[in-house]
């Protein structure tokens, strides 16, 4: 027997009604995952507000942390000056000279301020050489600059130790700031890239302020006969000691640290 039309209706309605079912279902499914997806954004974004929260408590952390080591060994800095008073503005200008360097090798700001409060310490070691040495005049006999040059791996056992960039940089500078780029420096007769770039740039800051300043057993240089003795040479300095890019580097910047070594001089003879 052929199925009618009303059959046909009947088959139509079922499939329908089938068809709305499944829609429903669908519907609610859809509906579900949606809550589902917008929880789990929900959870996302808390978890990321909380991680950011921590991690910005351990960028303060580390901030204060690394502020704590520059207190602490800013005041064994400031122990040397009471050795010698021009200590005291020596350890500060070749902070200034060390940032110009570092600002002209295009180091980023951050690593410029690293080693502006770096570069004091390349002379902590001094507060452990006796007072006579520092202040004696005219030339070390060999066991006094055995001494004397011991400050360098004394500032480094002070320094050492630490996951601190800022102590690290610092015990850097400190162990080679009087090595020499053609190996005849102290303490190890480190060559070349062997010195550490810190200790390189403390090291032309220092020698160009050394220069200039006045000492026990000598007078302070003109700018221009300290530029002509570190870029030409004299009895004691060779061009040979520098690293030659820092060198080529000085012939432009020079007058920048003439500019700080004199502003110095006019604080000091203003009592500022």
């Amino acid at each position: 027997m052929q199925p009618g039309p009303e059959d046909a209706l009947e088959s139509a309605q079922a499939q329908i009604r089938e068809l709305e079912l499944r829609t429903k279902e669908l519907t609610r499914r859809e509906r579900a995952r949606q809550r589902e997806v917008t929880a789990v954004r929900r959870k996302l974004r808390e978890f990321a507000g909380d991680l950011e929260f921590a991690l910005e408590l351990e960028r303060r952390r580390a901030s204060e942390l690394e502020q704590a080591y520059y207190d602490m060994v800013l005041r064994l800095t400031r122990a040397s000056v009471y050795k010698d008073n021009e200590t005291g503005a020596h350890i500060q200008r070749v902070s200034f000279y060390a940032k110009i360097i570092a600002r002209s090798l295009g180091w980023s700001e951050v690593d410029q301020e690293l080693i502006f409060r770096a570069a004091p310490m390349h002379d902590v070691g001094k507060i452990a050489i006796p007072d006579i040495l520092i202040r004696k005049r005219g030339a070390l006999g060999a066991e006094d600059r055995r001494i004397m040059e011991s400050h360098t791996l004394i500032g480094a056992q002070l320094l050492e130790g630490s996951n601190s960039r800022l102590l690290e940089m610092a015990r850097d500078i400190a162990v080679t700031h009087h090595e020499h780029w053609d190996g005849t420096g102290y303490p190890r007769q480190l060559q070349g890239n062997q010195i550490p770039i810190a200790g390189r740039i403390v090291m032309l800051g220092d020698n160009y302020d050394a220069l200039r300043s006045c000492r026990s057993y000598k007078k302070g240089f003109t700018h221009e006969k300290a530029c002509r003795i570190i870029l030409e040479g004299d009895l004691r300095t060779r061009p040979e000691h520098f690293d030659p890019q820092l060198l080529d580097l000085f012939r432009t910047i020079h007058p920048e640290f003439n500019e700080i070594f004199e502003r110095f001089q006019k604080e000091e003879s203003l009592g500022l």
